[in-house]
C-alpha cells in the first residue's frame, strides 16, 4: 500500500511541477511578445496623432489627436509611388535571380567531386571576413556600368555566402540514395537539381527567401550612393531624404515667429518618421504568413549540419 501511495504521490508531484513549468514558460514568452508588441503598437498610435501634440509626450498606445496628416505627407510626393515600384521590382527580381544563382552554387558544392570543392569554399568564406571597402566597391560599380542602374540592386548582391553556405548544408542532409537512384534513371545533374533537390528543399528555399526579400526591401544606401538620379530611387531612399528635408527644416527655425508657426504644423519630423515606419514595414510583414510554416524547420539549418 504504501509502495502505491508513493508513486501515486510522485506523480502528483511531477504533473505540478510540470505545470509549474510551464507557467512559467508562458509567462515568459507573453513577457516577450509585450516587449516585441508594444512599441509596435506605439509606433502605430504616433503616426496617427498629430505631431505637435506627439511632441508633448504621453501617447502611448493609442492617439490622443487622430489624424492623417502624416500619412498624407509621406504620399504628397508623387515620386513615392514611382519608389514602390522601384522596390517592389528589385525585391521580386533581385530575390528570384539570388536564389537561382545560390542554389545552383550551393549544389555544386554540395558534390564532394567537384574539383577544387575545398579551395573554392575557403575562397569564399573568406569573403565573410573581409570586404573590399567602399571606395573600391564604387570604383569596381563604376567599371561594370552598374552606377545610375537598375542591376546595381540585382547584380551585387545575387549571392551571400552566409544564405550559399545554408543551402548547401540543407543539400548534403538529402539522402544520397535519392541522387543515385535518380542517375540510374538517366537523370543528369540539371534534372537532379530540379526534379529532387528544389523540390525537397522548399524550408531554406523559403527562408533564404524571405531573408533576400527583407534585404531588397530595407536598403535605402544603395538608391542613396550608387543612383545619380532620383527616378530609380528605392522608397527607402526616398522616404530616407524625406526625413533628412523634415528635420533640417525643424532644425533651421530661428526666430521666435517661425517657432510658434512649427509648434502649431501638425506634422513633425517625428510624427513623419513613425507614418515611414508604418508605410516601409506593413508590406514587407505580409510575406511573413505564407513562409511561416517552413520558417522554423530552415532556420534551424546552420545549427543541425556544419
Amino acid at each position: 500500500m504504501k509502495s502505491k501511495s508513493g508513486s501515486a504521490a510522485s506523480k502528483i508531484k511531477t504533473s505540478l511541477s510540470e505545470k509549474v513549468i510551464q507557467a512559467i514558460i508562458y509567462v515568459i514568452l507573453i513577457a516577450l511578445c509585450l516587449i516585441i508588441l508594444l512599441p509596435c503598437i506605439n509606433v502605430l498610435a504616433l503616426s496617427f496623432n498629430e505631431g505637435a501634440d506627439a511632441a508633448k509626450g504621453g501617447v502611448y498606445f493609442f492617439p490622443r489627436l487622430f489624424t492623417l496628416a502624416n500619412y498624407k505627407e509621406v504620399f504628397a510626393d508623387g515620386s513615392i509611388m514611382k519608389a514602390y515600384k522601384i522596390t517592389i521590382a528589385r525585391t521580386v527580381i533581385g530575390t528570384a535571380a539570388s536564389l537561382l544563382v545560390t542554389s545552383l552554387a550551393a549544389y555544386s558544392l554540395k558534390e564532394t567531386k567537384l574539383p577544387g570543392r575545398k579551395v573554392i569554399t575557403i575562397l569564399i568564406t573568406f569573403t565573410m571576413l573581409f570586404s573590399g571597402g567602399m571606395i573600391p566597391t564604387y570604383i569596381q560599380y563604376n567599371k561594370l556600368h552598374l552606377l545610375n542602374s537598375f542591376w546595381v540592386y540585382v547584380v551585387p548582391s545575387l549571392v551571400s555566402v552566409t544564405y550559399l553556405l545554408m543551402m548547401r548544408t540543407f543539400f548534403e542532409a538529402i539522402p544520397d540514395s535519392l541522387e543515385e537512384s535518380a542517375k540510374l534513371d538517366g537523370c543528369g545533374y540539371f534534372k537532379i537539381y530540379t526534379k529532387i533537390m528544389l523540390p525537397l528543399s522548399k524550408p531554406v528555399i523559403a527562408v533564404v527567401g524571405l531573408y533576400t526579400a527583407v534585404n531588397h526591401w530595407n536598403d535605402w544606401f544603395s538608391g542613396a550612393f550608387y543612383m545619380k538620379s532620383s527616378e530609380l530611387w528605392p522608397v527607402q531612399t526616398v522616404l530616407q531624404q524625406m526625413l533628412s528635408r523634415a528635420m533640417a527644416a525643424q532644425q533651421e527655425v530661428s526666430s521666435v515667429s517661425q517657432a510658434i508657426a512649427h509648434s502649431a504644423n501638425t506634422v513633425t519630423s517625428d510624427s513623419l518618421k513613425m507614418a515611414a515606419v508604418i508605410v516601409t514595414t506593413v508590406p514587407i510583414l505580409c510575406i511573413y504568413p505564407f513562409v511561416q510554416k517552413y520558417f522554423a524547420q530552415g532556420a534551424m539549418i546552420g545549427a543541425v549540419k556544419g
